[in-house]
Parts: structure tokens; C-alpha cells; sequence
């Protein structure tokens, strides 16, 4: 018998002796003896207790299971991994208390990245409930926190020029191009590979959110200049977009994020610039130009038109030309 299983017996007679008149060895000694077709070992306080991480597997799997796309169910690991360092409970055990003092622990983060980290302990909770594991969902009564509603920081078409004309080198001017006139997300631009850009229809299929797939286009401008980067390349690396040095190899999304980040602060531009400024500044121009809601939404891959409305904010030099043109006198 190991020290922690000698540890469970002496706690257990001693509560049991608190209820009731006992002998305390007489039980110590039936304990012992039910304990020898059993193995324990003491979850130390500092330590993932092993039942969450049993879970968490098992969840991880049903979801990949259902066809959740690999960037979605890394991003359910990681938050995951995050909770098991601070909550090291048996998940029948963990209450809303514990899930309400987790999230108090980021008064650092935005609303929106709290309400993703509920989102994600909502979703497991929820499945273990579905699943009978658990006989009651804890996350059940709490509400996703109130955002700020923020309107993307899109670029004006002057900051987009700005942006152009600092571009040094071919490379950062293809990167530019690709992103603004596709709208793509970083992850959807990342994963491209040249044999999939059509010439001829001037587009190719992304996989987005949810793992769909969707097809996206590039203006006259755009395939000249990434064509244009193709043959400056000397590498046979099948990606899109490489590195710009030896071993070329699939540039990563941090790679790219930087790429954009040095030629927006060789523009002088004060706001913050990155791939998803570029999808903003797509949305919001193209809107603004006459575009209609739905065909938008399609192109940015959106479920919800709800969501492709958040760039539907025009200037006030197009709000008077659309009150002088529709207003009925």
C-alpha cells in the first residue's frame, strides 16, 4: 500500500468516526482491506488534475469528429490549457464560481477576448453536460460579456495610396495587393498556394471559417504585381508567399503581420495596420463604392449578413449625394 492510499484511509476513518462511535482501527483495518483491489494516487494542488485533461481529449475529439477546421480546434486547445492551470478540479467539481474567478483573472483583456474565452468553456461544459458526464452545465448561467462597439479601423483610400507608395520592393507591394483585393483573412491567404491562383478568371478557392470553401478575386492590379513577384522569385517552394531569405520556405502569418506592420510605418500612418485592416479597408471601400450587402458577405465569407453590416459605415460626403439622390421631394 502506497502512502496516499494510507493518507485516504486514516482521512476517511477519521470523518467516519466524526459522524459516528466507531472503532477507528477495526475500520482502518476493513478499509485497508476493501483498498487492496484499488490503486490511488493524490492529485497534488499544483498540478492539471488528470480528469480534466481526460476530458478535454475526449472533447478535442468529438469536435475533430464533426469536421472542425485544425485552426478552430488549436484555438479550443490552447484556451483549454490556459483554464487547467488555473482551475485544478475534477470537471464535476468545477462550479460557475470557479469559471467566473478564471475569467476574472485577465482584467487585461477586451470584452470580446473574455467573451471568446467563455465561449470555448461554454462549449466544453455544454458537450459534457449533452454527454452526461456531468449532471449540470456551470457555465450555464453565465452571460457572454457586453463588447465595445468599435467600428473596424478601416483605411481611408488615401492611406491605401500611402500605403502602396511605401512598398520597397516588389514582394511587399504583391503582399499588399492580395490581401486588400481579395479581402481575405491571414489564415486564408497563408495557406495559398501558387498553383492555386486561376489566370485565367483571375481567383482562387480559399478555406475559411468552418472549413468552407469560398472563391475569391483580384483586380488587374493585383495579378500584375504578384505575377510580377513570381517571376522574381528564384525558389521552388510551392506557397503563395515565402521568406525572403534562404531556406525559402511558406512565410507564417506572423511573418506576413510583420511584413505589412514595416511597410505601414514606413508610411507614416499613426493606426495600427495589419492583414485584417486590409480585409476592413475592403469591406468598408467596396460598400461604399455601391456594392450590394449580400454580394459583400459572400466575398468576406461571412454566415451573417449582421456581421458584413459592421462595415457598412460611409462617408459623409457619399451620406449627402445618397440623401440628394433617393430623397423624395
Amino acid at each position: 500500500m502506497n502512502n496516499s492510499e494510507e493518507q485516504l484511509i486514516t482521512e476517511l476513518a477519521g470523518y467516519i468516526s466524526s459522524l459516528v462511535p466507531i472503532n477507528v482501527e477495526d475500520t482502518r483495518n476493513k478499509l485497508s482491506s476493501i483498498m487492496t483491489d484499488y490503486h490511488v494516487t493524490k492529485v497534488d494542488k499544483h498540478e492539471t488534475h488528470p480528469d480534466l485533461d481526460e476530458k478535454i481529449n475526449m472533447y478535442l475529439s468529438s469536435k475533430r469528429l464533426e469536421g472542425l477546421s485544425p485552426i478552430t480546434l488549436q484555438g479550443y486547445e490552447l484556451e483549454l490549457n490556459t483554464f487547467t492551470k488555473h482551475v485544478k478540479k475534477k470537471v464535476e467539481n468545477i462550479t460557475t464560481s470557479d469559471i467566473r474567478i478564471y475569467l476574472g483573472n485577465f482584467p487585461h483583456l477586451k470584452m470580446s477576448t473574455l467573451g471568446r474565452k467563455l465561449s470555448v468553456s461554454k462549449s466544453f461544459f455544454g458537450w459534457l453536460a449533452a454527454e452526461e458526464i456531468i449532471q449540470r452545465d456551470p457555465t450555464k448561467k453565465l452571460k457572454p460579456p457586453k463588447e465595445e462597439k468599435r467600428l473596424p479601423k478601416a483605411l481611408t483610400i488615401e492611406e491605401l495610396e500611402m500605403l502602396r507608395e511605401a512598398c520597397v520592393t516588389v514582394r511587399q507591394r504583391a503582399f499588399i495587393e492580395i490581401l486588400y483585393a481579395t479581402g481575405c483573412r491571414l489564415s486564408e491567404v497563408h495557406g495559398l498556394n501558387k498553383r492555386h491562383v486561376n489566370q485565367q478568371t483571375m481567383s482562387c478557392c480559399v478555406i475559411g471559417k468552418g472549413d468552407k470553401e469560398r472563391e475569391v478575386y483580384f483586380s488587374f492590379k493585383a495579378m500584375y504585381h504578384m505575377n510580377k513577384y513570381f517571376k522574381s522569385r528564384e525558389d521552388d517552394c510551392e506557397a503563395l508567399m515565402v521568406t525572403e531569405r534562404k531556406p525559402y520556405r511558406r512565410l507564417s502569418k506572423r511573418g506576413i503581420q510583420r511584413e505589412i506592420s514595416v511597410i505601414a510605418a514606413r508610411a507614416g500612418l499613426e493606426k495600427k495596420v495589419s492583414p485584417h485592416t486590409l480585409r476592413h479597408t475592403f469591406a468598408t471601400l467596396t460598400l461604399n463604392n455601391g456594392a450590394e450587402l449580400v454580394a459583400v458577405q459572400e466575398l468576406l465569407g461571412h454566415s451573417s449578413s449582421e456581421t458584413t453590416l459592421r462595415y457598412a459605415r460611409i462617408t459623409e460626403e457619399r451620406k449627402r449625394d445618397q440623401h440628394k439622390k433617393f430623397l423624395v421631394q
